[in-house]
Order: C-alpha cells, then structure tokens, then sequence
C-alpha cells in the first residue's frame, strides 16, 4: 500500500472522490464560460492575494491573530505560493489563447504553455532536489534523512528526490508542438493536441512520485485526486485539452488548499503515505517538530518506510526515458524538429483533438 488507511478509510475515501468530484466539475464551470474563467483566475486570486499579504505583515508585525492563521501557520512556504501563482498566471494565458484577447492571438505567444509548464516542472524539480539536499545534511548530521520543513513536517530526503527530479528535467523535452496550439471551434478549450497519452502518462507518474516525496501528507489529495481529475476529462470529453484542465484544476486546489488546510491536514479526511507507519498522524507530527526529533510521544524513533518513494521514483525515471526516446525516434523518422513541428499526428488523440480545433483559414 503507498497510503495508510487508517479506521477511518471509509472518510478518507470519501475525502478523495469528494475533491475527485469537486475538480471534475469546478473544471467544467471554468473553461466552458468566460464568467467561470474570470471568476475562478482573476476575481478569486485577486481576492486571495490581498488576504495573503495582510496575514503575512500582520504576522511579521506580531500579531497573534495573523500568527495562528491556518495558512501562515501550515501552508507558507516558497513552494505553495509559487504553485499556486505560477498554475493561475498559466490559466489566465489559456484564457486569453482560447478567446483571442490581446497577445492571446498572436503567433508568437503560442509557446506560452510550454513556458508556463516548463516552470512548474521547474519549481516541483527544485523542491525535490532541495528535499534530497537536505535528506543527505540530515544524515550527515543525526544519522537519517528526516528533515523538517518550514511547515512543521518532517520529509525523508534521498536518492529518490534525485532520480524524480532528473525525470522532471527530463519531461520537459517530452513536450513536443509548442507551435501547434489552438483553440476550439466553440471557444471553450485551448488546446494542444499533440500533448497525447504519451507525454500525459510520463508527466502523471513523474507529479504523482514528486507529490509523495515531497508531499506525503498530501498526496492522496494532491498527487491522486488532482492528477486524475484533468487525465479523466481528457480521456472522455475534452480530447486535447488536458493541459488546460491540468491547470485549471491545479490552481483551483491550490488555492483551496492554501486557505482551509485542515481538511488534508487535521481532519477525519487526513491520509498520510506509507513512509510514515500506521498510526503516524498529525497530532505525532507537531510534537515531533516541537522537540526537533522524528519521534513519537514516548521518545521512540520513528522509522521511515522509503521503499514506495524509490519505486515510483524509479518508475517515474524510467517511463520518462521511455518516453523521450520515443520522441526522438519519432523525430527522426519523420524528419522533424520535435518541438516547432507536430509528431504524434497519427494517434488517435490528436486526430479528436483537431477534430474539435478551430483552424486558420
């Protein structure tokens, strides 16, 4: 099992189809109609931004309202704020792509998706990187690899945190076609249709081994809700539309995440990976960053179970290599530039995605 569902798995379960379902259809309300698109990456962030930045000077100003405020308390970080602005800032260009606002029309700014993803690989391949880092300090220092993040949890660094960041770095250059974006015929999608199975498999896996490295009390939501909730749309209705969902659906968790915390953290719909043992919960977390130890109450040392991490790290590696070797395979044989020309023209996703695709006359 890569999760610990505890007693309570019927909560945790229905937790998981909850954001499951919530993603699905908040993903539907905010690429079918501009109001949804407005509403979900402009009024909303905006709205958040302000939030954020009175409880950050409150809390530096020493404010103890601010101070215990759930998202300074537990969702602070470098890494939440950059997700969660780097996913809207790459909504808000989808927009403007698909209804052909301003720069939105212009040829030269069709390669914004693959920047804006490049970056958020980028930033999840730091964090992994700084995890790995910090792993190797720690058991220089105490003899393991827990280390304790700025958010109160302890993660286990490793060799993992490298082979996952590498397959990072790696499924960059699996995306292929920048040029080849579009918009649909009904204007409701940006898409990229020769961003087929094959890219969305490599990148799923590889997100899915990053958030339990480096999220492993989140990833039941984070790493499995999320990812499946765009994979799901894409595979049934929204054929070549999978990176906008993919950020729609990022952005919109994120910001649900960074404000009411509790629900993946401290609540009856808590699950934690297997890394920690059966039992480990959050009660356990916050006393072991009290005492500046991974122990449970009675002093005893936790142990980690760092097994799943190097599997689906290695997995993720793997299939990334796979994938990138088919891409220049492909290349080769048709003669192109797998990045200013399309290459997966003959499968069957990106047949149904430029089915559905507005094309210049």
């Amino acid at each position: 099992m890569f999760f610990n569902l505890e007693a309570n798995a019927g909560w945790q379960l229905l937790g998981w189809l909850l954001v499951f379902s919530m993603l699905v259809l908040l993903n539907e309300f905010a690429r079918r109609t501009k109001i949804g698109g407005i509403v979900c990456f402009i009024g909303i962030p905006g709205a958040l931004t302000i939030y954020f930045l009175v409880m950050i000077i409150a809390a530096k100003a020493g404010a103890g309202w601010a101070q215990s405020n759930w998202t300074i308390k537990y969702m602070n970080s470098w890494f939440h704020y950059a997700k969660l602005y780097a996913a809207t800032i790459g909504c808000i260009g989808f927009i403007m792509i698909k209804y052909e606002w301003g720069i939105g029309a212009k040829k030269w700014f069709r390669p914004f998706p693959f920047l804006i993803v490049a970056i958020n690989i980028l930033i999840a391949v730091g964090s992994d990187f700084e995890s790995g880092i910090k792993g190797l300090l720690a058991l220089k220092a105490g003899g393991d690899r827990w280390w304790l993040s700025s958010e109160g949890v302890y993660l286990y660094g490793g060799w993992w945190n490298w082979a996952n960041g590498i397959a990072g770095l790696i499924n960059i250059a699996c995306m292929t076609g920048w040029w080849g974006i579009y918009h649909s015929k009904k204007k409701d999608d940006m898409l990229w249709p020769d961003m087929t199975w094959v890219y969305i498999i490599a990148y799923d896996v590889w997100n899915f081994a990053y958030t339990y490295n480096n999220l492993p009390t989140h990833s039941w939501y984070c790493g499995l809700a999320l990812l499946l909730a765009p994979t799901f749309a894409n595979a049934f209705w929204n054929k070549g539309g999978w990176i906008q969902n993919r950020a729609n659906t990022l952005a919109l968790w994120c910001m649900f995440a960074q404000v009411i915390p509790i629900f993946q953290d401290f609540s009856r719909f808590t699950t934690y990976s297997s890394l920690y043992p059966k039992g480990f919960g959050y009660a356990d977390m916050q006393h072991a960053a009290q005492v500046g130890q991974m122990v449970w109450s009675n002093g005893e040392a936790v142990v980690a179970n760092p097994i799943p991490q190097g599997l689906i790290s290695a997995a993720a590696l793997i299939i990334n290599v796979i994938a990138l070797t088919a891409i220049i395979k492909r290349s080769i044989v048709q003669k192109k530039n797998p990045y200013t020309n399309e290459i997966f023209t003959d499968q069957k996703d990106f047949i149904e995605a430029m089915n559905r695709a507005e094309l210049e006359a």
